[in-house]
């Protein structure tokens, strides 16, 4: 019995340095894919380090769910693969002490982890994403910090064009042009000047472009036209200054969104609240359903609507009243009373059309409302879940292909998880387009991968040699000799 637990702390602790190692390896991979993809709001809007460290730490935080599972795959493949490439597993297995017996400390540590990957991504997750995506909306409505290049248009404050030849050493713009755009580009404004400073105001909400020696250029011809009334005009103004001020708005500080502005978004809410708010959009999808149901049988069926007295059909006679004839009742009206006919049932037509198509905008977007919530719900047992899959998958692959180290493993396990990524993403957009119920669509992955990695524990048990080409030819070559035995 002491042997054993010898033998679970040995696991343990080489299971646990690897895990810590590539679950970082991991964050840091993820963590910059993420960032990539948020580059433009980063790059030249002059932020501090400060900002820069809290969009590290909140992304790093947002990842966590998703790094999980690759470090169980990676560590669990490349600790029980060391243990195959050294013969340690085998002296084990011949020592009496079964697979299951082996990989059952593992698997209680990796459950642990999973428990502790769900309550992070029911606790900490929801406000590390509220944090993040307040931080992002406040970068992207950040203006880029000003750098004005030489020799190209410089189009980042808005309603100027700003083009400079060179610059001097203490910071001088020299041979300007200026368009100016700010009032519209009818009333569009050149500049040119020998040489500027630009400088921001001491709120920086405003930047002061002092220009010298220079003249502007200004279309009066619709300004002439509004103020006169007559196609009279003059085709510009042209001004000579020896000094010239323009004061722009452009507020360079860093405003921080107020976080209450996602309160009522998915990635806001724990389990709790996303099933208070499901069940809330469930119930007022039910009543806008019996409301619109209502109101079409009270109000439209049959034809039973408000109608316009301008136009009225002729009074039937016997015959047309007790054969509900439409053709004839047709051939009964003038000309000019079919046009009628014709015009109030095309605009009958449309009120119906467009009321039917307000209606499905208001079901759509409670259904949307509520698959968003579900798609969140369910990721947050998904995620979890993964973490104890993989490990199933990795641990008894390591003993197939024994195979340790950084090589053969890590390659087996990025495209393993590539694969993962690809159902796991598919049945979201399954789950996120309405084809698929949430349910479905989010444990697609999970359906998929859960009998492979039983498939494998049952492998590496049995010590199947799997990756052996006669385990897989040897069947085949079985069956047709025996189709060739029949004819």
């Amino acid at each position: 019995m002491r042997v054993v637990k010898k033998i679970d702390i040995y696991l343990l602790r080489n299971f646990l340095g690897l895990f810590l190692a590539t679950f970082f390896i991991a964050i840091f991979i993820l963590l910059m894919q993420f960032m990539w993809m948020h580059v433009n709001d980063l790059v030249g809007k002059g932020i501090g380090i400060g900002v820069l460290a809290e969009f590290f730490v909140y992304a790093a935080a947002t990842v966590v769910p998703l790094a999980l599972p690759l470090a169980i795959l990676l560590a669990s493949l490349i600790s029980f693969g060391n243990l195959a490439e050294k013969m340690e597993l085998t002296a084990m297995k011949a020592s009496g002490i079964s697979l299951f017996r082996i990989l059952r400390p593992l698997a209680f540590l990796v459950a642990f982890i999973s428990i502790g990957a769900f309550f992070f991504s029911n606790n900490v997750l929801p406000k590390s994403q509220t944090k993040l995506w307040a931080l992002i909306f406040s970068l992207r409505q950040k203006s880029p910090e000003l750098q004005i290049p030489i020799g190209e248009f410089y189009d980042e404050i808005s309603g100027y064009h700003i083009y400079v030849r060179d610059k001097t050493s203490h910071g001088e713009l020299l041979d300007l042009m200026i368009y100016d755009y700010s009032g519209g580009f009818e009333n569009a404004k050149v500049m040119v000047a020998d040489t500027g400073r630009l400088s921001a105001s001491a709120d920086k909400r405003y930047l002061t472009l002092d220009l010298v020696n220079g003249e502007s250029f200004e279309n009066l011809e619709k300004k002439q036209q509004r103020a006169t009334g007559t196609t009279k005009s003059i085709p510009y103004r042209r001004e000579t200054f020896s000094r010239k001020r323009l004061v722009i708005d452009f507020a360079t500080e860093f405003n921080r969104y107020d976080e209450s502005i996602l309160d009522d978004q998915h990635v806001s809410k724990n389990v709790s609240k996303l099933v208070h708010s499901i069940d809330s959009m469930q119930g007022v999808s039910k009543e806008r359903c019996a409301e619109q149901s209502a109101t079409l049988v009270r109000d439209r069926y049959f034809g039973r609507e408000n109608r316009n007295e301008d136009f009225q059909l002729p009074a039937m006679t016997t015959e047309q009243s007790r054969t509900h004839d439409p053709d004839s009742l047709w051939a009964g009206l003038t000309v000019h009373q079919q046009q009628q006919a014709l015009r109030a049932a095309q605009d009958r037509a449309r009120t119906y059309r467009d009321q039917i198509e307000y209606n499905a905008i208001l079901l759509e977007d409670a259904d949307r409302y509520i698959r968003k919530h579900e798609i969140e719900l369910y990721r947050r047992f998904t995620l979890a879940f993964a973490c104890l899959v993989f490990f199933f998958i990795g641990a008894p692959l390591g003993a197939i292909i024994r195979k340790g180290g950084l090589g053969a493993p890590v390659v087996i396990s990025v495209i393993l998880f590539i694969i993962y990524y690809i159902i796991d993403n598919t049945g979201y957009k399954m789950a996120r387009e309405a084809i698929w119920p949430c349910w479905a669509g989010m444990w697609l992955s999970s359906f998929i991968l859960l009998p492979t990695g039983i498939f494998l524990t049952y492998k590496a048990a049995t010590d199947s040699p799997l990756f052996n080409p006669e385990v897989w030819t040897t069947p085949l070559k079985r069956f047709f000799i025996r189709i060739q035995r029949k004819d």
